[in-house]
């Protein structure tokens, strides 16, 4: 019932291997540090990105290289549909990223896929793996231990730690996300909260028709599975998870525990 096979379709997911189908969904949790802590960075040797420093002009990100966006066409089309196009004069450079001027960015330990775009005003602490075709938009806060696959995106004053996002997840206008898993296609209504710690203190348990389960985890926000999505201004409690094309609904509380695939949170 609480299986990582029983909320996500892993098939296409670039991370795949950070999750078990057979062990609890939060497992993926447990493991994201290690897993990011080994991974391969690209190195950024370039002085147009310094450590902490807004950057003064657009660069792009281009099979190993970077250099400076001065010259070059950007068109700015849907990124999650592979539209953003970049091109010095007739010469399109295929699976271009670009990181625009304003952008802040924190250590060595950030991997930026292709064709992605990060906005101005964003602010990306390391390590972070934001995945191709992705959407950082301005004012997005990503504060380390931040993985998204494919197609995401990370929206306007959106604040997320130490959480997943699966292929085509979308956070996109003033949410927090801490220790927490959006599943494939899950959406987020604009203002959606994910609260990740009890105020009593101790370990987050997950209320089930068979009692409590204790994850053995102090910090946990909500895991959504595929599908699955929140109405604007929704909260979640810590230890919400959410099957399968769940829907909360908006203006509305999530009462920690599980709750089955396709359930209406009123």
């Amino acid at each position: 019932m609480l299986t990582t096979k029983s909320f996500f379709d892993l098939s296409d997911y670039p991370h795949a291997t950070l999750f078990d189908n057979n062990k609890p969904v939060w497992e993926a949790l447990n493991n994201l540090k290690n897993y990011m802590d080994n991974h391969e960075y690209p190195k950024f040797n370039s002085e147009l990105i310094q450590d902490g420093v807004p950057l003064q002009q657009a660069v792009i990100l281009h099979q190993g290289q970077i250099f400076s966006a001065v010259g070059y066409t950007v068109k700015h089309g849907d990124t999650t549909k592979g539209n953003l196009l970049i091109r010095k004069g007739n010469s399109e450079l295929t699976g271009a990223a670009i990181i625009m001027a304003g952008a802040i960015l924190f250590g060595d330990r950030i991997d930026i896929g292709e064709g992605a775009l990060v906005e101005g005003g964003a602010l990306i602490k390391s390590p972070a793996i934001i995945g191709e075709c992705t959407e950082v938009r301005q004012g997005a806060y990503l504060r380390g231990y931040c993985l998204t696959g494919k197609r995401c995106v990370v929206g306007h004053t959106t604040e997320v730690k130490h959480s997943i996002f699966l292929n085509d997840a979308k956070a996109g206008h003033f949410a927090y996300l801490g220790d927490s898993i959006l599943g494939q296609d899950a959406n987020l209504g604009a203002g959606t909260k994910f609260a990740n710690l009890k105020f009593l203190g101790g370990n987050v348990s997950i209320r089930t028709e068979n009692g409590l389960v204790d994850t053995g985890r102090r910090k946990f926000g909500a895991i959504l599975g595929d599908g699955a999505q929140t109405g604007c201004n929704s909260v979640t409690n810590p230890g919400t998870i959410i099957g399968q094309e769940g829907i909360l609904m908006p203006n509305t509380t999530a009462p920690s525990g599980y709750h089955k695939p396709r359930t209406i949170i009123r």
